[in-house]
């Protein structure tokens, strides 16, 4: 990744209206997020994270294109999504005090916005109902993503079923 820059010297805030992260805010906290937030770019077959780090930052993909990697427990990468323009990666890290879940990847050059866990509490001492907003859309965002997944393992699990553990069907005889 190359040196962070301010936001507010790139982005404005119309742009950010159209990001669901920053859903319901004011013009007032957008334009004070930009001046706090940074941006930086990112070279394309660069990590942005990798599994299992520890951190403390979330980023919002502003522009290119991304994928997210999950190690299997043989070693091998397997891709799980894809980014781009509005959405978001690396929010379990301001929730929580956890590793890094999952590597990111650029496929393409790309411009991310930094929002540190720094930056939240900011927020939170400036603007609480702008934080319980921007809180409450990660929340909206992790909701769709677990519907998402369960979906993804009931399918397989009645995939595996069906194919493997179900009851067997009994040949027709003949008469």
């Amino acid at each position: 990744m190359s040196e962070r820059r301010s936001a507010s010297a790139i982005l404005r805030r119309d742009p950010l209206r159209e990001i669901g992260l920053f859903g319901g805010l004011s013009d007032t906290t957008l334009d004070l997020l930009l001046e706090d937030l940074s941006v930086v770019n990112v070279e394309a077959g660069s990590f942005v994270l990798k599994e299992g780090e520890s951190a403390r930052e979330m980023f919002v993909v502003i522009g290119g294109e991304l994928e997210v990697l999950k190690r299997s427990p043989s070693g091998s990468e397997a891709r799980v999504a894809m980014l781009g323009p509005g959405d978001w990666v690396g929010e379990m890290s301001i929730l929580d005090v956890m590793p890094r879940s999952a590597s990111v990847r650029a496929l393409a050059p790309s411009l991310m916005l930094v929002v540190s866990a720094s930056d939240f509490d900011k927020l939170y001492r400036r603007d609480i109902q702008s934080y319980a907003m921007l809180v409450m859309n990660i929340a909206r965002e992790l909701s769709r993503r677990l519907r998402v997944a369960d979906g993804i393992v009931a399918n397989v699990a009645a995939t595996v079923w069906d194919e493997y553990l179900g009851p067997r069907k009994k040949p027709a005889l003949h008469e």
